[in-house]
């Protein structure tokens, strides 16, 4: 590890630090959009039975110092021997609650929800989890708010304590679909250096930024020769968003293009939007997207003054030329997560997880 490096872990209930300097290599970590984010890590053989009372899965808290500030943290999840080495594996805070459930109904009688904010649920969520004994991440929810709203009064957005809904996957849901919050997980000292504050972020109508002051481009600070994908199963020229209603009163809008091609159909499915402009005009955005056939998913990038590592954040749009043998790729790509690797040959990388950047909106409330 370098100097300006340390791997903190302290026990998840009582606050107390393990150790400040974690001797950990074949390090690789980074956050998710709408997911927890991961870490992985090695401890050699010298080590490894020295420290296996401070990386105890599923009750201790690792976070990755970088210059003095954290850069991520997360919950050990897993310790495991594999030859000579323990590896190490870690999910941040999200995935916590994928171990918890409802079994009060309702979030301990938060719900049920009509035409209500998606989220508040996601607070109300996150408020039901740490209110249990033994359950207090101390993960603080931002304030954001959204027009995005869950339940009717005919169908309220319920949690049925027979049912024992999963919190973690009643969290992605929320955050599942067009015109939904974002979310992400960040970690950081506080002000005075004395705790660390562990957050769920939420961006309405999205998190991240289009970011003109950075770029991903073959040649320069791409590594490889990344995947341009070509996948008939995405494309359609026909979209039909389907909204609001059931039966024959269901709201239908379809955005439909005749173009020398195989006819192909998508049904977008829209059920909380009854305006039927609104289904219009997201019916022609899906359909423009999936009548593009080539993207890319997935890039390594170097530390380069075209993108340095730490510049962007999840959910920023970064414009990205890729070349390769068979194609070219050019156009605004969406990072969705990515995972640093400080030690690898030759310098510090990133692998960026990317999706088209004109499958979401950037601003006003469609």
């Amino acid at each position: 590890m370098t100097s300006d490096r340390r791997i903190l872990t302290q026990h998840a209930l009582t606050g107390q630090w393990l150790t400040h300097n974690l001797p950990l290599t074949d390090l690789e970590y980074g956050p998710d959009l709408n997911g927890p984010g991961t870490l992985t890590g090695t401890l050699t053989p010298r080590l490894a039975s020295q420290s296996l009372n401070l990386v105890d899965p599923a009750t201790t808290f690792i976070y990755v110092e970088e210059s003095g500030e954290i850069t991520w943290g997360g919950l050990i999840w897993d310790a495991r021997p594999e030859g000579d080495s323990l590896t190490i594996e870690a999910a941040s805070w999200s995935s916590y609650l994928h171990r918890r459930h409802d079994l009060d109904g309702n979030l301990g009688g938060r719900g049920p929800y009509t035409n209500t904010d998606r989220t508040t649920v996601m607070r109300d969520i996150w408020a039901y989890a740490q209110s249990i004994a033994d359950g207090n991440l101390g993960v603080l929810v931002d304030t954001t708010t959204s027009t995005s709203t869950i339940g009717t009064p005919a169908d309220p957005y319920k949690f049925n304590a027979w049912e024992t809904p999963n919190l973690g996957e009643k969290l992605d849901e929320l955050a599942d679909g067009d015109a939904t919050p974002d979310y992400t997980c960040t970690t950081e000292w506080n002000a005075t250096r004395t705790a660390v504050v562990k957050r769920l972020r939420i961006g309405w109508p999205r998190l991240g930024a289009r970011r003109t002051d950075i770029s991903f481009v073959s040649g320069v600070n791409v590594l490889g020769n990344p995947q341009i994908v070509m996948s008939g199963d995405d494309y359609a020229q026909v979209v039909i968003a389907s909204g609001q209603g059931d039966g024959s009163a269901k709201r239908r809008q379809t955005s439909a293009v005749r173009d020398g091609r195989l006819r192909m159909e998508h049904v977008l499915d829209l059920p909380d939007i009854k305006a039927n402009d609104v289904l219009a005009a997201r019916a022609a955005r899906e359909r423009i997207r999936r009548q593009r056939l080539g993207t890319v998913t997935e890039v390594t990038v170097r530390d380069h003054p075209a993108a340095p590592l730490g510049s962007w954040q999840v959910g920023d749009d970064i414009y990205t030329r890729i070349y390769n043998a068979w194609t070219t790729y050019t156009g605004w790509c969406r990072i969705t997560g990515w995972t640093t690797r400080p030690d690898s040959d030759g310098g510090p990388q990133a692998t960026v997880q990317l999706a088209p950047a004109d499958s979401y909106q950037y601003g006003g409330t469609i």
